[in-house]
């Protein structure tokens, strides 16, 4: 690996406040959007079905592109990725919030998403070159973390914050100073540095197209089963499309030199059950999240702000968790954490399933948010550790990247799965007379209860196939922070 130009001690650490920022505004984008969704609904005119993509258009280009970000960062230069992504991620969202009409904002999401994509492994590579191995980088990948972990948490706020002050167009709107001013210092404070590497660079740019126009056209097929039905023309074509892509996804990557996604990895029994353990909690987190927030406000009747206050006591559930889950996994290993977390997390949401639209926040949405939030970084924890555990050192940068794509996109999947159960089950409720507010309760008792199938699904898989592994403290502090 070749580093042009050294850093001295203090713009080590403005190098890592500009990269950290750029990474706090990918993680912000990927919550923030979800309590403005009503607003953006009644402004724009987006159906139920519609609305799932101003979530799923990030989610899937940030995950189906990010391996590829990553390559391409390591042979052309990581600061120049970061700073193309950057770039990117600022126009779209300018474009975002200056769209007036459905199409045009999914598609700036989606380029939101394929810059965040090129800028989020770039910063993280740029991070530990700039800071040698010990203690000045165990502090950076801490503020690192902590950063990461937050920002899910204060984007429900600031979105909320942003939605009822200024209006939904500033959740896209407020990235872009922020994006300007990392832009302008990165030339000062970061250098440049690729990987070294002998013959033809290769970056298995087919690879990366087939595998995510084959996500895309699987989300679409699941989406429209709402409107169509699982066995109309379009839904078969959209998921027969689906099949080809991806089949066609796996033979090059079976092939090419240097594939994104070397399947020989998933030989391994710990990365293999990791990787789909954490789809299936990105699928339930998602799902979930997506829903709760329609319900506070369409149902419970808050403000986009006050349903962001509502989400902070899962949050800081969940950053406990995760300070706790890493002790327990050195402890008692990772199945144990793993299944605890995907027990936990089922219970929680079964308690959200239970909330009707007369139930009170602290007495119906409460405690499963709490519940809930308290199970989902074990399984996290637990998966990211175990996913890298068992594979050779030097996989373990691609074994890291597949397990946080799987979780990008089993989010995207469960996402799609569980809000058109929902939908369906809130048409078929008005179908039958219900009042707006009971047949949208309906309906979101309907996709919890999906999404806590997913959960227990997790745990059986957990029960049945998670190897026991005990790791290394050491091991424990680096996997963790994803």
């Amino acid at each position: 690996m070749t580093v042009h130009g050294v850093n001295d001690s203090r713009s080590k650490w403005l190098a890592l406040a500009v990269l950290a920022l750029a990474q706090f505004m990918v993680v912000l984008d990927v919550t923030i959007v979800n309590v403005a969704l009503p607003a953006i609904q009644t402004d724009l005119g987006f159906s139920a079905e519609g609305l799932q993509w101003v979530v799923n258009g990030y989610t899937l280009t940030f995950g189906g592109l990010l391996l590829l970000g990553g390559r391409m960062s390591d042979i052309l230069g990581r600061r120049r990725l970061f700073l193309i992504g950057l770039g990117l991620f600022t126009a779209a969202s300018l474009a975002g919030g200056f769209a007036g009409s459905e199409a045009t904002l999914i598609a700036a999401r989606a380029i939101q998403g394929i810059g965040a994509a090129l800028l989020s492994p770039a910063a993280l590579a740029l991070l530990t070159v700039t800071f040698p191995a010990g203690r000045e980088r165990n502090v950076a990948l801490g503020v690192w973390g902590a950063l990461a972990g937050i920002g899910g948490t204060l984007g429900v706020v600031a979105g909320g914050v942003l939605v009822d002050g200024l209006g939904w167009e500033w959740i896209f709107f407020v990235n872009v100073p922020f994006a300007a001013l990392a832009i302008a210092a990165a030339p000062a404070f970061i250098a440049e540095s690729r990987r070294e590497h002998s013959g033809e660079a290769s970056f298995d740019v087919a690879g990366a197209v087939l595998g995510t126009a084959g996500l895309f056209a699987l989300v679409g097929g699941v989406i429209r089963t709402e409107a169509a039905g699982w066995g109309s023309a379009q839904v078969l074509a959209l998921f027969g499309t689906a099949i080809i892509l991806i089949a066609a996804f796996l033979v090059v990557e079976a092939r090419a030199k240097d594939p994104l996604v070397p399947l020989r990895l998933f030989r391994t029994r710990g990365l293999s059950v990791s990787a789909l353990a954490l789809a299936l909690n990105g699928g339930a987190f998602l799902g979930m999240f997506f829903l709760t927030a329609l319900f506070l406000q369409q149902v419970h009747g808050d403000s986009a702000l006050d349903a962001g206050v509502h989400f902070l006591p899962m949050g800081g559930a969940a950053i406990l968790s995760a300070v706790v889950g890493a002790q327990l996994v050195t402890r008692f290993g990772t199945r144990a954490a793993y299944l605890g977390g995907s027990a936990v997390g089922a219970v929680g949401l079964l308690l959200l399933s239970q909330a009707g639209a007369d139930s009170s926040f602290a007495g119906g949405l409460l405690p499963g948010l709490i519940v809930f939030g308290l199970g989902l970084p074990l399984v996290g924890v637990a998966n990211q550790i175990a996913a890298v555990a068992e594979v050779p050192h030097e996989d373990a940068g691609a074994a890291s990247g597949v397990i946080t794509t799987a979780f990008q996109v089993g989010g995207a999947l469960g996402l799609a799965l569980i809000s058109t159960t929902a939908t369906t089950r809130t048409g078929d409720a008005l179908a039958a007379g219900a009042a707006q507010a009971d047949a949208l309760a309906a309906g979101f008792e309907r996709g919890l209860l999906i999404a806590a199938g997913l959960a227990v699904a997790n745990l059986l898989i957990g029960a049945v196939r998670a190897p026991r592994i005990k790791p290394d403290p050491a091991l424990v502090a680096e996997a963790s922070l994803g």
